[in-house]
């Protein structure tokens, strides 16, 4: 059995992602080191159209932690498989950050396409599932600038598609001098037009796949609270079932609480206690538009993709 030492990153409009593992000629993955930070790099883009000074600053220290991660394993920068998701393929600077990126640290990042980071996604999500769930769903993945749908029947992809809704862009659209537990509502509806889009694309006799399953830090962070985490434990995410009761339970619990009182739960770190809400918004609309009562958690995903591939 042949084992290489792989590290593979997932640039995301709110979070950074780090996964170094060990993967053999069967493509079984072991972690050996995992690591993630907020840094918010797709902020203000709903706004000017382009990736913030701050955003960027915080995106590049975060990099330089992970690059010396990365060394202490034997991994050169040149050597991490990066990726970079809706901030960076949306910004008009986009490219131009990646081209400083590399100049700067040798990172080399590629920005990849809505439909690209769906399978991913998928091929990832499947290995924390069970065979009879990850044949037969519709697997969502909430990031901060966009959310990825694929519908997959008897094992076989039907379709993906990939809508301009993320948990940063709804954030600020809706939050400014109100808080967002006063534009709960509002999101709400914003999220409806997005999902006509996907339901067209789908057709008016569309099938539903038996099961619904979420991937992300809204889905991860949601089942964590559920279960009363200390600290967090991926295995214990990957297959939990949230149904509709419990999550409604979790929303009210959610929303009438202040950012402040959020990050007193262990299980939601800081960075995300503004942008749940967002993310909260979005199952709902799910759950009311797709009559599902309830979606299976699932750590796995996009990281592992990337390792598989």
């Amino acid at each position: 059995m042949s084992l290489k030492t792989k590290a593979v990153l997932d640039i995301g409009s709110n979070t950074i992602r780090l996964l170094i593992a060990e993967v053999d000629t069967n493509t079984t993955i072991q972690r050996i080191y995992y690591e993630h930070k907020i840094a918010r790099l797709g902020e203000g883009l709903q706004r000017t159209g382009m990736l913030s000074d701050s955003g960027m600053h915080r995106a590049l220290l975060v990099f330089s932690l992970i690059i010396d991660v990365c060394q202490q394993y034997g991994i050169a920068a040149a050597d991490i498989y990066a990726v970079a998701t809706a901030a960076v393929r949306e910004a008009s600077n986009g490219l131009a950050f990646v081209a400083e990126v590399k100049a700067k640290l040798g990172l080399n990042i590629q920005v990849i396409s809505g439909e690209h980071e769906a399978k991913l996604a998928l091929a990832g999500a499947r290995l924390g599932l069970p065979s009879e769930v990850g044949d037969e769903m519709c697997l969502f993945d909430i990031g901060g600038g966009s959310t990825e749908f694929t519908r997959v029947f008897q094992g076989q992809v039907k379709d993906s598609y990939s809508l301009k809704l993320g948990v940063v862009r709804l954030t600020e659209q809706w939050v400014q001098e109100q808080t967002v537990e006063q534009v709960y509502g509002q999101m709400k509806q914003v999220v409806i037009p997005f999902l006509e889009k996907l339901e067209s694309f789908w057709g008016k006799d569309a099938a539903w796949p038996q099961y619904l399953v979420g991937t992300a830090g809204t889905v991860t962070t949601l089942a964590a609270i559920a279960q009363d985490m200390q600290t967090y434990k991926a295995e214990q995410i990957d297959g939990y079932v949230l149904t509709r009761s419990r999550f409604n339970h979790l929303r009210d619990q959610l929303l009438n609480m202040s950012n402040q009182e959020r990050l007193a739960i262990p299980a939601l770190e800081k960075g995300r206690e503004d942008v749940i809400v967002a993310g909260l918004a979005i199952i709902d609309m799910l759950f009311e538009r797709w009559n599902y009562d309830a979606l299976v958690a699932v750590d796995s995903g996009l990281l592992e993709g990337l390792l598989l591939e």
